[in-house]
């Protein structure tokens, strides 16, 4: 089997970081997903981690609790200078992919972390946060998660001060959990490409966490990326399988062309997994369903790698900034 570049935009296991008692980065732990020689094992050259905020932190302790993730996080990558190097620009970007380290990107998973202050967002940016979820599922000072039973509200006023700050900083706007209005409502503000880092098609299976046709449509059209996860739920209850997500591949390349596909699997942020995808080290099972569904190698190089590095390239700072 070929061996293909990947990259993931999302996984949950920087909250580990914080349980030295029943977890160890750097040996191989079958307890969860993702470690350090899994990592190294599975082709992986840019993960992104995102720094969840637990509900017992929403509202109040967002901001410190993300503090602590980070913290967490920066401790981890002291003791692993020569396997792992978080990037903050382009530049760091490319430096990585030309060495033999795995690129890190950090990301915040819930918009609570911010408190409602703009200051909040560029503090969180000069300490190296490089992407936002704006939402989990709930309603927050940002916007309306998928959970919330008012559809017809999405971004708040602070949501749009929140873009565009973002947009000239140089952070990368997530959209995975936030609800239908608010994606367009972010789709129609934003001057940069976005992304919904872990999600699946909603014609596959009908799961409020997916996009609809219309949503990966508007996402080609931004020039922004979803990345496929491996969660069972959203790919299909109850029947989950590697053949059934490439279903969900094959679908969103059809409606939104393979430029805006890549790979989110959410491991370490998930109960259930599938056969084959146990942990990060079954990703290469997944690209070779990918050849065998028909894709050609470079099809499979801008699935796996090239377009999140196209969005980053676009979005991310030329140089360090500020804030």
């Amino acid at each position: 089997m070929p061996k293909y570049s990947i990259v993931d935009a999302h996984c949950d296991t920087a909250g580990f970081f914080l349980e030295s008692n029943d977890y160890d980065f750097f040996t191989r732990n079958n307890r969860h997903h993702i470690d350090l020689p899994r990592l190294k094992e599975s082709g992986i050259i840019l993960q992104f981690f995102a720094l969840y905020i637990k509900d017992e932190y929403k509202p109040v302790g967002s901001l410190a609790y993300c503090l602590r993730l980070l913290d967490g996080y920066y401790r981890t990558m002291q003791r692993c200078p020569d396997d792992l190097q978080t990037i903050y620009t382009v530049t760091d970007l490319k430096k990585s992919l030309n060495s033999q380290k795995i690129a890190a990107l950090l990301s915040v998973e819930g918009g609570e972390a911010l408190e409602g202050e703009l200051a909040v967002l560029r503090m969180l940016f000069r300490l190296g946060i490089r992407a936002l979820g704006l939402t989990w599922n709930q309603q927050n000072h940002l916007a309306t998660g998928i959970g919330e039973d008012n559809p017809r509200t999405g971004l708040t006023d602070f949501g749009k001060e929140v873009i565009r700050e973002m947009n000239r900083l140089g952070m990368l706007v997530d959209l995975a959990h936030i609800n239908r209005q608010g994606f367009f409502d972010v789709l129609k503000i934003s001057s940069t490409p976005v992304v919904v880092s872990h999600a699946n098609a909603r014609s596959i299976c009908d799961h409020p966490r997916n996009l609809s046709d219309d949503q990966l449509r508007a996402l080609r059209d931004i020039d922004g990326v979803i990345g496929m996860s491996c969660c069972p739920d959203f790919v299909d209850p109850g029947h989950a399988s590697i053949d059934k997500l490439l279903d969900h591949f094959v679908h969103v390349a059809e409606t939104a062309g393979i430029e805006h596909l890549g790979i989110g699997a959410d491991f370490d942020g998930i109960q259930d997994v599938i056969t084959g995808l146990e942990d990060v080290t079954g990703l290469p099972r997944l690209v070779e369903g990918l050849s065998k569904r028909g894709f050609n190698r470079e099809e499979i190089n801008k699935i796996t790698h090239k377009n999140f590095i196209r969005v980053l390239e676009k979005v991310l700072p030329d140089c360090h900034l500020p804030g």
